[in-house]
């Protein structure tokens, strides 16, 4: 698909990695934005997953969560062995990755972060993330996405 090359699907091009890439349409100012995603791709809205740039004790590390949820910031700094979890403020997780919001991908970040991936991702036969653009989305298995970032996976989402 011509002019939606990215760093992250360069990354998976260069790797070999199966993947599609799925154009829409939505507001990236909307309510319920990644639900919406889901919807415009036509898709159940728990494949959708938002990549959320936080700071555990201090160091940048990326959650990986369903839309369909919350991220449990407790969970999180569990699962890498921290004390205390809070998102990071925006300037400094487009800074980080080299993405904007609404289009942060796991994938192809400026400087690779610590990931940690929903375990419920590990249930599904492909999931959906930003392709580290605005309007375009990665699918991609699961274990690919943890594979190529070196991710842990843990129950992240509040119930």
């Amino acid at each position: 698909m011509a002019g939606q090359g990215t760093p992250a699907t360069a990354l998976l091009v260069r790797r070999g990695v199966a993947h599609r890439t799925h154009p829409y349409r939505v507001s990236p100012d909307a309510p319920n934005y990644g639900v919406l995603v889901a919807a415009a791709l036509g898709v159940a809205p728990e494949r959708v997953f938002k990549s959320l740039v936080t700071e555990v004790d201090g160091a940048l590390t990326v959650a990986v969560v369903p839309v369909t949820g919350e991220l449990d910031l407790k969970a999180l700094a569990a699962a890498v062995g921290g004390k205390r979890a809070a998102l990071a403020d925006r300037a400094v997780a487009e800074r980080a990755t080299g993405y904007v919001r609404g289009g942060i991908s796991p994938l192809g970040q400026r400087k690779r972060l610590p990931t940690v991936l929903d375990e419920s991702a590990l249930d599904l036969p492909t999931i959906y993330v930003s392709a580290g653009r605005r309007g375009l989305q990665l699918e991609l298995a699961a274990p690919d996405l943890v594979a190529l970032t070196d991710a842990r996976t843990a129950p992240l989402q509040t119930r």
